[in-house]
């Protein structure tokens, strides 16, 4: 037989294009009638979000390497000027989802729940338009600033993501060339503006850009405009520093910022209704090409339906809030040292509550035991009890070390805010190694007891971030094992002194480390397979774009491993391929939750392993980050990571499965048990924080399954 080439693009799916698909899962739950309304409004802002992230940072990079001249063609065999062709098609495709997805059945059914959203200026009533010209006169006209460009005034800068209307204007009482002109949609104003109640049920809103288009008159006196369209640009948003140059990080990171207000254009959107002349006026202005500009029927940025999300009145058409319970065998008032030196603590958010991380930092902070505190903060909430904690634990006179990741994207600014505040708090600051990202978890507390010094870890695969923490799941835990604390300092030690450690007891950490130790933990998987033994691989991650890696699965998977990858969002992996990867099935979940955990499990022959981290399989995050992943060691532990992985392995309502062609599928549910992973975690968490019992076994029975459709 011959020997197969891992290696062949054939076998690989584009990561943009990968991305596009998992947004347009995203979009799917925006489209998904079963979902309460408001939830549907939240998922179309969601879609609208990430699509703006990944123009300004992996569009803009492609377009960076075009202009470089770098013709290197990815793992799927694509150059970077083919990539950004197939992911303007597929990228028009989606905004038109998008759009349709508004209008013909979210609009529609916002007015059936008592919301009309008036789109139109002109639809409003006499009543109605008084009511808007004055709310103009009094709050939007003192903060507009209207700009016309002529021989004397050149174009203006047009800020990043900002929304703005663009307008052709001629001098009243003359037949005299149109000039351009534009204003830019204050930020600081609410978008959504309600109208006068009216007496009939109904709730009235309009938005911003509508009251201002409908007064552009009053902007410029002496002119008629002859057209008014709201437009917004998309800019190079990503980051490029030379660490090696830069005298001071912090300084060169906050000069960079600035920066990504007026970088390149990669994408121009228009009201699809603006005529030709100010459309070309706007892509010669922006250097943009016509596959560039997005023509949009409906408002432009659909981010504005998260905040709508607020509105009172409408809890029937909103997902019941959840609050997380109660960790396990953790009681309010126990002393959460004792608690970890009794058996490791196992957290799983949102489904149990995040406070024992807040006071794990907390209680050390005031404890006078604690002799030093050092921690990894990538993002953080903008008014972190964490960072308050740590601040506090110096002015106690602990020895407080915290490494601030200023590269995390788009959190650089809210981190040199808090960098600052640690240092004049008295915390001894890094930055981290140059030219990685420090993107671990962990926590470690020095302290001193009877019997010495003992050292408590908290390692995690999320922030530490107590807002983010209701909404993403993740999983993490604590302990004072001595071979985890000496890891655990030897990391701090590595991040602040750059020595690197002979060896480590437990845990495995990037750059060096890590992708060794998961190409060996495949391997071995495939040794057994091929020894007959039973071997089997489950993965759950963020994204699954290492080609290395997916040349190790696919190996595995020829030898006979059974392997089940359960990846939210990118996945260049393709299934189904014969005698490659006929072994290996892909799953993603999308629901109210963010899925963020990093879970493996090794079956190892019986002698079954676990694994968790901050880590997903990439390229970035094995070779150019800080990550650390640990083990799973105590066999009550291993029982519930195991139990959460078979229930998002078992869900068959919020699953996708991935098929042969690359699209993904719902899960067939005839024959099977109804089953909601995320669903099935809240009432679990729910039932126990009752009965106040212990996690749960890997063994469940959920509801029976429904009769066949």
């Amino acid at each position: 037989m011959a020997e197969i080439n891992y290696s062949n693009p054939a076998y690989y799916t584009n990561r943009e294009l990968s991305w596009l698909d998992f947004n347009l899962r995203i979009l799917g739950e925006a489209r998904d009638k079963e979902n309460p309304l408001f939830d549907r409004l939240k998922f179309l802002s969601i879609t609208s979000s990430n699509l703006d992230e990944f123009f300004m940072v992996r569009v803009a990079s492609l377009k960076d390497q075009v202009h470089a001249g770098y013709n290197k063609k990815d793992i799927a065999g694509q150059t970077p000027t083919e990539q950004i062709e197939k992911i303007n098609a597929k990228a028009h495709k989606l905004v038109t989802t998008q759009y349709n997805t508004w209008n013909r059945s979210l609009l529609p059914a916002l007015r059936d729940a008592g919301i009309e959203l008036i789109t139109e200026h002109q639809r409003l009533t006499p009543g109605q338009r008084a009511y808007v010209d004055q709310y103009f006169e009094e709050n939007i006209y003192p903060v507009l600033t209207p700009m016309a460009m002529d021989s004397a005034r050149p174009f203006p800068l047009i800020r990043n993501k900002s929304l703005n209307i663009g307008a052709l204007i001629t001098k009243k009482g003359e037949k005299s060339k149109a000039q351009f002109a534009t204003v830019q949609v204050p930020g600081g104003i609410p978008r959504v503006i309600e109208l006068p109640d009216e007496g009939d049920g109904v709730q009235r809103c309009i938005l911003l850009e509508e009251i201002i288009e409908a007064n552009m008159d009053k902007l410029f006196l002496g002119y008629d405009v002859v057209s008014a369209h709201p437009y917004r640009v998309m800019r190079n948003a990503d980051l490029t520093i030379d660490e090696d140059e830069a005298e001071d990080l912090l300084k060169e990171i906050e000069k960079k910022l600035k920066g990504r207000q007026w970088g390149e254009v990669i994408r121009l959107e228009i009201e699809d209704t603006m005529e030709d002349k100010l459309r070309k006026i706007l892509r010669k202005e922006f250097d943009v090409r016509e596959e560039e500009i997005y023509k949009i029927s409906g408002p432009i940025d659909l981010t504005f339906l998260f905040k709508m999300y607020g509105i009172e009145g409408f809890d029937d058409f909103k997902v019941k809030p959840y609050t997380p319970q109660p960790v396990p065998g953790l009681g309010d008032e126990e002393d959460l040292f004792a608690a970890i030196r009794r058996k490791d603590i196992f957290l799983h958010h949102p489904y149990m509550t995040f406070d024992p991380v807040v006071q794990f930092v907390q209680k050390a902070a005031q404890d006078p035991n604690v002799l030093a505190i050092k921690q990894t903060l990538y993002r953080v909430s903008g008014n972190s009890p964490i960072v308050a904690a740590l601040a506090k634990a110096a002015d106690n006179g602990k020895q407080v070390t915290v490494l601030v990741e200023l590269k995390a994207r788009f959190d650089e600014e809210n981190n040199i805010i808090w960098a600052k505040m640690l240092e004049k708090a008295g915390c001894h600051v890094i930055y981290g190694l140059v030219g990685l990202k420090t993107h671990s978890k962990i926590t470690l507390v020095v302290r001193r007891e009877e019997d010495g010094i003992r050292r408590y870890v908290h390692l995690g695969t999320g922030n530490y971030n107590d807002s983010t923490a209701k909404l993403y799941t993740d999983c993490g835990i604590m302990t004072c094992a001595e071979n985890i604390g000496e890891d655990a300092t030897a990391v701090f030690n590595m991040l602040s002194g750059y020595s690197e450690p002979r060896r480590w007891n437990s845990l495995a950490v990037a750059p060096i480390w890590l992708r060794g130790k998961f190409v060996e933990l495949i391997r071995r998987e495939a040794e057994h397979a091929k020894a007959g033994q039973p071997a089997h691989i489950i993965a759950k991650m963020n994204s699954l774009c290492d080609p290395d890696i997916i040349a190790e699965l696919y190996a595995a998977s020829a030898a006979g491993v059974k392997i089940e990858l359960i990846v939210r969002g990118i996945c260049c992996l393709k299934v189904g391929i014969p005698n490659v990867s006929e072994n290996i099935t892909v799953r993603s979940i999308v629901g109210t939750f963010l899925e963020h955990a990093r879970i493996f499990y090794f079956r190892n022959g019986g002698e079954e392993e676990y694994y968790m981290g901050s880590a997903d399989w990439m390229p970035r995050n094995l070779d150019r980050r800080v990550e650390i992943v640990f083990p799973v060691e105590d066999p009550d532990l291993q029982e519930e990571v195991r139990h959460i992985l078979d229930i998002q392995l078992a869900d068959t309502i919020k699953a996708q499965e991935l098929q042969p062609d690359d699209t993904y599928e719902r899960i067939d549910r005839r024959g099977k048990m109804p089953l909601c992973a995320q669903d099935f975690f809240c009432e679990e968490a729910v039932d126990r924080a009752r009965k106040k019992t212990q996690p749960m076994s890997r063994t469940f029975k959920p509801a029976e399954p429904a009769e066949e459709e």
